[in-house]
């Protein structure tokens, strides 16, 4: 799980990153149109394009964390070892969920690629979107996939409370 957990950093990084430069583009394009009528061509393309790769890129991290929303409102009641069950079976369904969305867009890439579609004002592929969207959900059905087989660590040695 700590290599998992590793590539999981990896991928929250380099969204981060992504993100970050991101809003330094909106920005520089959001003052120039203000202040001197210069705006960079395509910004809301590569925002919204770079936004949903970086989205997909947090889930591992975010899993591997267990930091998804439980409603425990039906299980508060029930022993730990029933709600540990239901953590796992949650988890499995995850992985299946991320297997088939990991699955259409893998699917959706190559469609992407082999048609050579792209953005409308740039003509930016849209397979380098699906490239870093891929990778992401993969990871965290891999990660849901251990857990649901190997269960959670304890609550206190993953930062949650008990």
């Amino acid at each position: 799980m700590k290599l998992l957990e590793s590539l999981a950093k990896l991928c929250a990084i380099t969204a981060g990153l992504l993100l970050t430069m991101i809003t330094l583009m909106t920005c520089v394009s959001v003052v120039g149109r203000n202040t001197v009528g210069w705006t960079i061509t395509g910004d809301f393309e590569l925002t919204g394009a770079v936004a949903g790769a970086a989205v997909a890129m947090f889930l591992p991290w975010c899993q591997a964390k267990r930091g998804n929303i439980a409603v425990e409102f039906f299980t508060l009641r029930a022993s730990a070892a029933t709600r540990h069950r239901l953590d796992r079976l949650g988890a499995l369904l995850l992985a299946g969920v991320m297997s088939l969305l990991t699955w259409r867009s893998g699917i959706g890439a190559l469609n992407a690629w082999t048609s050579q579609s792209g953005s409308m004002m740039l003509g930016f592929p849209e397979w380098i979107v699906y490239a870093f969207i891929v990778p992401g959900l993969a990871l965290t059905a891999l990660i849901a996939w251990v857990q649901s087989v190997r269960g959670f660590e304890p609550a206190a040695e993953n930062g949650l409370p008990t």
